[in-house]
């Protein structure tokens, strides 16, 4: 049983692209954040691991806003 949904390769592939894209940005600023805030305090090891965690959830976060952004620009399925 066919509900008539096709799924849209095209819009899909291009947001995948996108988000692999922005997430390898975003994760790495949000790690080298992390670095540089824990080294502006002078913090320890801890405290840095606990900043880049914390930058990095951000990153993640920031993904998955991306795409769903683009998927109610670009929807996946059609029909």
């Amino acid at each position: 049983m066919s509900t008539g949904r096709r799924i849209r390769w095209d819009h899909l592939s291009t947001v995948v692209s996108a988000a692999i894209l922005l997430g390898a940005e975003l994760i790495g600023a949000g790690l080298a954040a992390g670095w540089a805030v824990a080294a502006l305090f002078e913090a320890s090891w801890e405290w840095e691991v606990g900043f880049e965690a914390v930058f990095g959830l951000l990153a993640l976060y920031g993904i998955y806003r991306f795409v769903m952004k683009a998927k109610s620009i670009e929807p996946f399925v059609e029909g």
